[in-house]
């Protein structure tokens, strides 16, 4: 559609609508076809990763050497003792699991990344149409039920309410 004037049947002068969005192929305003040369050039599995901060959801606070060693009131070993083997177990740690996730990290992701998306592909694909399925073919069968209850067992439910609807009761209290 263009902005270009006719005239209708009965003389009168109108403009045609300018469309907004335009096509999605060739966007006919310039913010469209801005937004559509962004989103080209942006792609989600190249984004920036924070070096920093690697666990921004805190997935996995990290395990220190007061959670796993502690010494209760009353039992304390030698102070150069206690700091070496704090030293120790941070650097061991450290560096251990600096040398497992260099073996280990890359295969490891591979296997993760197979398996999410294993699990991405069924869930798409299976999960979400099976459970649409039954909640399509449900819908059927509900329908079919409730006429069925509206149909038989109304009617007697409403005729065993009338025959009890009659029946009353006094309490007396007699001394």
């Amino acid at each position: 559609m263009s902005g270009t004037k006719y005239v209708d049947s009965e003389g009168f002068l109108y403009t045609a609508p300018v469309r907004e969005q335009g096509n999605i192929y060739k966007p006919n305003n310039k913010m469209m076809a801005d937004e559509l040369s962004e989103k080209a050039v942006h792609d989600v599995h190249t984004k920036e990763i924070d070096l920093v901060n690697r666990d921004p959801k805190h997935l996995n606070d990290d395990i220190d050497f007061e959670d796993v060693i502690a010494e209760p009131e009353g039992t304390h070993s030698f102070d150069g003792i206690w700091k070496a083997s704090f030293t120790t177990f941070t650097v061991t740690k450290y560096w251990f699991y600096r040398l497992l996730s260099a073996i280990f990290g890359i295969p490891m992701a591979l296997i993760w990344g197979i398996y999410f998306a294993i699990l991405s592909f069924l869930h798409i694909w299976a999960v979400v149409p099976c459970i649409r399925s039954y909640l399509i073919e449900i819908q059927c069968i509900s329908r079919v039920y409730s006429i069925c209850i509206h149909t038989f067992c109304d009617p007697l439910f409403e005729a065993i309410g009338k025959v009890f609807s009659s029946i009353r009761a006094t309490v007396r209290k007699e001394i």
